[in-house]
């Protein structure tokens, strides 16, 4: 970067109204010896008139860190003295100590931005002209490789492509939280490797996360370090279990998530992303691979990464992140392991009792028809005709998860008689639920088209198996 030891330096671009106004001042300025360079952000002919430096590698403008043009700087032996940005009459007088300059311009106009600090470029300038702070080694493709393939082929991918991880979009990612890259967020099973801020940027860069997603992709991940939530089971198991996160608060807004139609399918950014990141550090940093550490029987498609929002558009209805808690008005995750899902309809049913009775019947078949007492987990996810036939009703959540708990009841001896004689503790007819207290639970999703219900089938549950976490979403 040249730039002069003495003197008025200008960084203007011709797409700028601004910058179009004060060309005559510069020559002004440069006629009587006080400018001694200008530089161009997106035209070196511009202004007409001057001896103009190219600057369209922003080079200057990064190294001055311009962020509004036109931004007149000095220098004094060799040091910055002054600058202002845009155009402001007085301003401009007592940077160059002239009193007579800008006769016939308005007082004061506003700059435009620079093209420096345009989205994506500052971490472009930075990788090319900084220091980025990162610290993972760096992987070279040479051409005429394809990255995309090198990742596949290298095994650090789902299956699916994923995007490049350059430093430019993981200093892009790093934006999306106040921690510094080498603070350690844990150790990613099954293998127990470390795991860095900056590694787990990696890998949301890596799944499709934008910035924004960041702060919930750490705080799942947080969630999903937690001993309760059992990581390393779930990772190892041959029953072949993936991560659900569920977000509850007004980040889910902010971010574009699906608590609507296909909330736990395709089609948006954020649900897609978020949970799929997590499933790339167990493999990039775990070492989750199929058949090695991984040692899934079959799978489910769930293990790409599962994540939606709850509907929250019923005041009469408490969130997930409450029930759990997390205080109104904040962000929150909740982690869940699981096996698959299981949609379900009951288009008879159109009052609360039945619809529980019929629910309850539904929730029955996981895994198998006789298991019951406790050791497993579940959730029942509440399409909206489903959700409006309770609201109507006023049934509040405690009501539903009581009705719903209590349809899964059924008599011992006749769940010894449905799973193989294993026996139950208590008397014959004794009612048994199908799921122990907190291992089930009930959130609202999906459109208003349809009598549909899903379930998402959980992991072991209890004290030996993996436990739903909760963690508030932080900057």
């Amino acid at each position: 970067m040249d730039l002069p030891d003495d003197g008025l330096v200008l960084i203007v671009k011709e797409d700028c109204e601004t910058c179009r106004m004060i060309a005559p001042l510069a020559r002004d300025l440069e006629g009587r010896g006080l400018l001694r360079a200008v530089f161009s952000q997106d035209n070196p002919a511009f202004p007409p008139g001057l001896a103009v430096a190219d600057d369209r590698d922003l080079e200057v403008s990064f190294r001055l860190q311009t962020e509004i043009v036109p931004m007149l700087v000095r220098r004094e032996a060799g040091h910055e003295t002054g600058r202002v940005v845009g155009w402001h009459r007085d301003e401009w007088q007592a940077l160059t100590g002239l009193n007579d300059i800008g006769e016939g311009l308005p007082p004061e106009r506003p700059g435009c931005g620079s093209l420096a600090v345009s989205p994506g470029m500052a971490e472009e300038l930075q990788v090319r002209y900084g220091k980025t702070g990162l610290g993972s080694r760096a992987i070279a493709v040479d051409f005429p490789e394809d990255p995309f393939e090198q990742m596949l082929d290298r095994g650090w991918t789902d299956g699916l492509p994923v995007v490049p991880p350059t430093p430019a979009r993981v200093l892009r990612m790093l934006q999306g939280t106040r921690r510094r890259p080498d603070d350690i967020l844990g150790m990613i099973p099954p293998s127990g490797e470390i795991c860095t801020v900056e590694k787990a940027a990696i890998n949301a860069v890596m799944a499709g996360c934008r910035p924004d997603y960041f702060p919930v992709v750490l705080a799942a991940l947080d969630a999903a370090l937690d001993p309760d939530f059992a990581f390393q089971g779930l990772m190892s198991t041959t029953m072949g279990a993936g991560i659900c996160v569920i977000v509850n608060g007004p980040i889910a807004r902010r971010i574009g998530l699906n608590s609507g139609f296909n909330a736990l399918g395709h089609g948006f950014r954020a649900n897609a992303t978020i949970a799929r990141a997590l499933q790339l550090m167990v493999i990039n940093i775990g070492g989750a691979v199929p058949g090695g550490m991984d040692r899934s029987t079959l799978g489910h498609p769930g293990k790409f990464g599962l994540c939606f929002a709850e509907d929250e558009s019923d005041p009469g209805w408490t969130p997930l992140a409450q029930t759990r808690g997390i205080p109104t008005g904040r962000s929150a995750v909740t982690v869940f392991g699981f096996c698959g899902t299981s949609i379900n309809n009951a288009e008879k049913a159109r009052e609360p009792v039945e619809l529980s009775r019929q629910l309850g019947l539904c929730l029955n078949a996981v895994y198998h028809p006789g298991l019951a007492g406790g050791g497993l987990g579940a959730v029942l996810v509440l399409g909206g005709e489903y959700a409006r036939i309770y609201h109507e009703a006023g049934w509040p959540r405690e009501q539903v998860e009581a009705a719903v708990h209590k349809a899964t009841e059924r008599p011992r001896n006749r769940l010894i008689a449905e799973y193989m004689g294993e026996d139950l503790p208590g008397e014959p007819g004794e009612p048994i639920a199908k799921f122990a207290e907190g291992d089930l639970l009930v959130v609202r999703a999906g459109s208003n088209a349809g009598l549909f219900s899903t379930i998402i089938h959980g992991w072991s549950s209890g004290p030996r198996g993996s436990q739903p976490v909760t963690r508030e979403v932080l900057s």
